[in-house]
């Protein structure tokens, strides 16, 4: 199957999937909206499109489009997500070619990736209509309110597109914006996101960020944002990778390339001077995060979009939400490269009620003493599992997504005094509730592996109990032979 390559092919394939309903009924994107959007995404419903948005006459609103397993495969036109990742192991992490052979195949793997790249084009979907000056004004568009203590309104899936001025790589990234008034958003760049870096580079070399907020648009671009993509990587171009194919792009004024199927595109400058008070906002932690003061504020200058608008939007909050699903599509495609750089981990499980950043299981190939605290220390280092809070490492023969079988392991494994890591003075997720400053707290590490003897005081780790095999399998025939089956 193909990936769609527009917000609207992807709400035919949903349709046809019979995944997509249509809302007639008018509702207001003040928590009206938001609330059908939190009800289908707490039953695993479809996703829905409201066709009458009260308060903005002329648009429709796509909401959770991605909530419900296989709508992201579905998205980006593969069943098999981790095969994404082993697309880019086996660009970045292939042996150097030293016969004639092996060059000739390594051309063809450079060739392979230039067509993941994105492709410039010199028409958009979104130059139907062009407001300007006083002209562009965010009350235009249908911005949610998705909490009745939010701070105000937001964009909650608009990709923020950036230029790292360093290097040029497109940086994308779905942060949330609260309008501020009619002309400016304040932008929640955490401090680990590659948005704030690029961001803080510009400001460095004396000059000032440019943004593109997108809303809508190629699906693989829309996902792209929500991924834990590498620094240096372009984020264009793992978007393609994610699609198998390149992405359209077309270049704005600003020289930033945008997706041409978006649906709506906000072209805005951030103001080194300005800071905002952002929140409060009801997070994916499940709690209101902020006010929070000294936020960089995006100036709106021109908002393009087509001349019948689908606005898309999501609700996050106490899990299992939209964003789960996202999460765990991320799992998948990024476990090739954790298990490359990291060739001990056999699986691994971010729980969704674990909020991904609060809670990793991982389960390894156990070679020698300490290769579990080994494990926890590497992830700690890299990327987004940096911010994780707690890891728990079991046995291969675990399967960390069963969290009967992970009990009986930290149950089972586990001396406190031995096996619990505690790291005080860490890096952590900015929106941690529990953590004791934005951004700074503690980790957890525990070691729910069975210990060789060098970690268990020279002691052998006692044998798990077994069946006999042939004993089982002569009882199993006798119960079954009276009619008591027990599988």
């Amino acid at each position: 199957m193909a990936a769609p390559r527009s917000l609207r092919e992807l709400l035919e394939a949903l349709e046809g999937a019979g995944q997509l309903r249509r809302v007639k009924a008018p509702l207001s994107p003040v928590l009206e909206i938001p609330a059908a959007l939190r009800m289908a995404m707490r039953s695993r419903g479809p996703a829905l499109l409201f066709e009458n948005v009260r308060g903005h006459p002329g648009w429709r609103v796509a909401g959770n489009l991605f909530g419900a397993p296989g709508r992201v495969e579905l998205a980006l036109g593969t069943r098999d997500l981790e095969a994404i990742g082993w697309r880019l192991v086996s660009a970045a992490w292939r042996p150097p070619p030293l016969g004639l052979r092996e060059k000739l195949r390594g051309l063809a793997g450079v060739l392979d990736m230039a067509r993941y790249a994105p492709k410039l084009v010199g028409r958009a979907a979104f130059e139907e209509v062009v407001l300007e000056g006083g002209e562009a004004r965010l009350s235009r568009l249908p911005l949610f309110k998705c909490w009745p203590r939010d701070g105000g309104r937001y964009i909650t899936f608009g990709q923020t597109y950036i230029l790292d001025p360093a290097t040029g790589v497109a940086n994308i990234g779905v942060y949330r914006l609260m309008e501020l008034d009619d002309k400016r958003l304040a932008v929640h760049w955490q401090l680990h996101k590659r948005g704030r870096h690029a961001y803080l580079e510009s400001i460095r070399r004396g000059g000032e960020a440019r943004v593109a907020i997108v809303i809508g648009g190629d699906p693989a671009a829309m996902l792209v944002g929500a991924m834990p993509v590498p620094y240096p990587l372009d984020k264009l171009l793992f978007a393609g990778l994610m699609a198998g194919r390149g992405v359209e792009v077309y270049r704005l004024p600003s020289g930033i390339p945008v997706p041409a199927s978006a649906e709506v595109v906000i072209e805005a400058r951030v103001d080194p001077r300005g800071e905002a008070v952002e929140g409060p906002f009801g997070d994916h932690w499940g709690y209101y995060d902020g006010p929070s003061p000294g936020w960089p504020v995006a100036v709106v200058e021109r908002i393009w979009m087509r001349s019948d608008p689908i606005y898309v939007g999501t609700v996050v909050g106490k899990p299992v939400m939209e964003d789960a699903y996202i999460g765990k599509a991320a799992e998948a495609i990024f476990k090739p490269v954790i298990r490359t750089l990291l060739p001990e981990v056999v699986d691994l499980n971010f729980p969704v009620h674990g909020v991904f950043q609060g809670m990793l299981i991982v389960s390894i190939r156990k070679t020698y003493p300490g290769q579990a605290k080994k494990v926890m220390m590497a992830l700690w280092g890299l990327g987004q599992t940096s911010l994780t809070k707690i890891i728990v490492v079991v046995d291969e023969d675990v399967d960390p997504r069963d969290p009967g079988q992970v009990a009986w392991a930290v149950s089972a494994n586990v001396d406190p005094q031995r096996d619990v890591l505690v790291v005080p003075a860490a890096h952590t997720d900015q929106l941690d509730p529990a953590a004791p400053a934005p951004g700074y707290g503690s980790k957890l590490g525990i070691d729910a592996t069975r210990k060789l003897p060098e970690e268990n005081n020279g002691r052998p780790w006692p044998p798990e109990v077994e069946p006999d095999p042939e004993v089982d399998a002569r009882v199993r025939r006798i119960l079954e032979g009276e009619g008591i089956r027990l599988d």
